[in-house]
């Protein structure tokens, strides 16, 4: 068995995580940490877990994390560098739900994220855990930066294109939809009913910490820096990214069988019958992306529409699908969700 560490259960990602690997059948969950809440039974705060997670969180400082075979951190930016360091020479693996080691050049990250990185030796050794890019190196690591949640809906629409060579890269745009719990579950005032409810607003237009994190992964694809304009909004759902993407089409191919070519191996990403318009609530509580790729009126612009729940294949899911592959499991274990309608 395999014993897992969670730090930061509480939140959305927390209990997402909890959520899959409590049904997963090689885990065994070993701790699960939160300072504010800590002596707190996991059910008691999150009843649907009840009969499923038979554990209280724990401080941090008393939680046995040097004893589990891989933590997991769903905390806020920042957090997972301060401990890193430690667990990784226990010997412990370190999978990242947030944006620590995701962007390669140090002093890019702390420019978008305010900060100043505790163990920045440890970012280039870090995997970026896409596993549809870099599942070999996936398998070895000891270090996963997790994908953020639009990163991963953008990416996964653009990857087959650009590996292909038949879009001018400088010019790639991204027009993404996210819905609140995006935000995380912290009071804030944009994010309360009466606030997000009935609306629909763009933000981050000048610059979005995602769009140095898009840009590194796709300019790896691509095999040089991209020029990429990356829109997000706010969308009065709870769960959901749906990214609407453009690119100018270099050479003529047939899109359709390019998209359904590249992932026709991939567990976790179905491309839809031509002329698809993907929801939304197709991937709810799933760890499933959907996309569909169209050409309109045979020009020379693709339109590519990626979705995903934000919280699984944007976060959790992807993260357990991450553990799958370095532990040497088959990868859709604990991780084969119908999606929920309505």
């Amino acid at each position: 068995m395999i014993k897992v560490g969670i730090v930061g259960g509480t939140g959305y990602t927390g209990v997402e995580l909890l959520r899959l690997l409590a049904r997963h059948p090689q885990v065994e969950l070993s701790a699960i940490t939160s300072r504010a809440d800590a002596g707190t039974r996991v059910d008691a705060m999150f009843p649907s877990l009840r009969g499923y997670v038979n554990l209280s969180f724990a401080h941090p400082e008393q939680a046995d994390l040097a004893g589990c075979d891989v933590v997991f951190f769903a905390t806020p930016n920042g957090i997972a560098m301060q401990q890193t360091r430690s667990l990784l020479d226990a010997g412990v693996k370190v999978i990242d739900l947030a944006a620590d080691f995701r962007i390669k050049d140090i002093a890019t990250w702390e420019k978008w994220y305010g900060m100043t990185h505790a163990c920045p030796e440890l970012v280039g050794e870090a995997v970026y855990g896409l596993p549809e890019i870099n599942r070999a190196a996936i398998k070895s690591a000891r270090l996963i930066a997790n994908p953020g949640c639009y990163p991963t809906a953008v990416q996964l629409g653009f990857l087959p294109l650009l590996e292909a060579g038949l879009v001018d890269a400088s010019g790639l745009i991204a027009d993404a939809k996210s819905g609140v719990s995006g935000a995380g579950r912290k009071a804030e005032i944009g994010t309360l009913l009466a606030e997000a409810a009935d609306s629909f607003k763009a933000y981050g237009v000048p610059g979005h910490r995602h769009l140095p994190e898009i840009r590194q992964g796709l300019a790896r694809v691509a095999g040089g820096d991209v020029g990429l304009t990356f829109v997000p909004h706010l969308t009065p759902m709870i769960r959901g990214i749906h990214a609407t993407l453009y690119a100018r089409i270099k050479t003529d191919a047939d899109l359709q069988s390019l998209f359904e070519q590249r992932y026709a191996a991939e567990p976790f990403v179905d491309v839809l019958p031509a002329g698809s318009h993907p929801e939304t609530r197709s991937v709810r509580g799933a760890n499933t992306c959907r996309i569909a790729v169209h050409r309109p009126q045979g020009g020379d612009t693709v339109v590519v529409l990626s979705v995903i729940d934000n919280l699984v294949k944007g976060a959790a899911g992807q993260a357990v699908h991450n553990m799958n592959i370095m532990f040497g499991l088959p990868e859709t274990t604990a991780l084969e969700v119908v999606p929920l309608l309505p």
